[in-house]
């Protein structure tokens, strides 16, 4: 018999569920369907995986607000941040459809090379095989349409494995997921213990695994994967920078969305402010006034803008590295107060560089403000962390936009926007410790394939 789990409401603490974890014996004869549908997933014409997709999309669409509502109670998300998460998985869904009719090679002549002439290459993308598909609990089902969707496109069987706490929306995704089309050899789901995944990530029948999540956990799995392709979506740092000539009020309401939304449990969350001197009062001014204005209280409430992060350990988690800032010499200009599972916005000035909440990634909804006057002075700043996914510079100065995008140690750079910036068919990832590959539609399709060369 399986050990099981619970799954509980972060805002009220209410229990959502008990479930059995996937049996190791479950897990392989997953894999083993898995590996049996490859060759028809491989003869499926792109059109009827793209056909397949665009239902998905239409699914997503159809079941939006159920769906939402069921993120809400899982994650505590807001139920106007979940609504905002189901419109961007339809929108992936429909990007998937799309891109899955324009996969697309190349030929190339041989004579560029002397002697090699007189022959074609003609290239062609496959699919690698079986896809392990990890995801987060704070988009469960976003992220999760962005790994099924291009890896069904790009012909990959899936096993999916979602966060524990995410299993109700993981299993009506994939009723959904089924009911567009795609068949049970092509897509399982499983949640199995967390002792059974070092096996799992480095199984013979998986052939790359694209994962979302913390730095340790994928520490693990590429000491366990091996040789195997790995798409790794991991944390961030990520800087907002505020110049002189910058527009503030859109700047303080990047900082708002960008760091607040999710209770600030984003990748791509506004980590750190860097607000120059000449405009630093006045930003400050209305960032408190802004963000102490928001409602904390229950997700499910449209009016809320700040809901509960996903457990107490977790805020628990977000106060001490608070504490230590303040231990450190910052002050506490906003919040600074938690109950249980809620962190009130917090933002804190004067934080010493070297202090945990400038280098690292906080999971909560935390503003640190840090006052400059060169930028020049905080480029080394910014780079010196082990993250570097995303950022964003208000500036009308293009010659200060470009100095940043080419110092700054980021995957991408927001002009007159938030780090947060995301959509469905640009590149989506980092540097350093923020991940390997990309996402992004199209090119998480071009990621979980291969080419193959037909040389005539």
């Amino acid at each position: 018999m399986s050990a099981t789990y619970t799954v509980t409401n972060p805002y009220d603490n209410s229990l959502l569920g008990e479930y059995p974890h996937t049996t190791w014996q479950e897990v392989e004869a997953s894999l083993a369907l898995l590996q049996s549908g490859r060759q028809a997933l491989r003869k499926t014409p792109a059109c009827e995986r793209a056909s397949v997709l665009g239902k998905l999309a239409e699914l997503l669409a159809a079941n939006s607000e159920a769906l939402a509502e069921l993120i809400t109670r899982e994650t505590g998300k807001t139920i106007t941040d979940a609504r905002v998460e189901m419109k961007r998985a339809t929108n992936a869904a429909i990007a998937c459809s799309e891109e899955a009719r324009q996969i697309s090679g190349e030929t190339l002549d041989s004579d560029a090379y002397a002697p090699m002439g007189g022959k074609f290459g003609i290239v062609c993308w496959r699919p690698l095989g079986t896809v392990l598909c990890i995801t987060p609990f704070n988009f469960p089902i976003n992220i999760a349409v962005h790994k099924i969707g291009p890896a069904y496109a790009a012909g990959n069987t899936i096993l999916f494995k979602p966060g524990p706490q995410n299993t109700a929306s993981a299993r009506r995704l994939v009723e959904l997921c089924y009911e567009a089309g795609m068949p049970a050899d092509a897509l399982q789901l499983c949640v199995p213990a967390l002792a059974d995944m070092d096996r799992l990530n480095a199984h013979p029948a998986v052939d790359a695994i694209n994962f979302t999540g913390g730095s340790a956990a994928a520490d693990a799995i590429a000491a366990a994967a091996g040789y195997k392709k790995l798409l790794l979506e991991l944390g961030g740092n990520d800087p907002l920078i505020v110049m002189d000539d910058g527009d503030l009020d859109a700047a303080v309401n990047a900082a708002i969305n960008h760091r607040l939304a999710t209770a600030g449990q984003r990748c791509t969350a506004a980590k750190r402010l860097f607000i120059h001197s000449a405009v630093y009062e006045t930003f400050r001014e209305r960032l408190l006034a802004r963000a102490g204005a928001l409602k904390v209280g229950d997700p499910m409430d449209p009016e809320t803008f700040v809901g509960p992060v996903i457990n107490r350990r977790a805020a628990e988690a977000i106060e001490r590295s608070v504490q230590q800032a303040v231990d450190a010499g910052a002050t506490v200009a906003l919040g600074h107060r938690y109950e249980g599972a809620f962190v009130w916005p917090t933002v804190l000035e004067n934080v010493p560089a070297d202090c945990e909440l400038m280098r690292e990634e906080v999971f909560g909804p935390v503003l640190p403000l840090y006052r400059f006057t060169d930028v020049e002075e905080i480029i080394p700043i910014i780079n010196n962390s082990i993250y570097g996914l995303q950022g964003g510079v208000f500036s009308n100065n293009l010659a200060v936009v470009r100095h940043l995008f080419e110092e700054l140690e980021v995957g991408t750079l927001a002009v007159n926007d938030g780090p947060g910036f995301r959509t469905e068919h640009f590149p989506f990832g980092g540097v350093k410790a923020s991940g390997v590959g990309r996402e992004g539609i199209k090119y998480a399709i071009r990621e979980m394939s291969y080419t193959k060369t037909l040389v005539l």
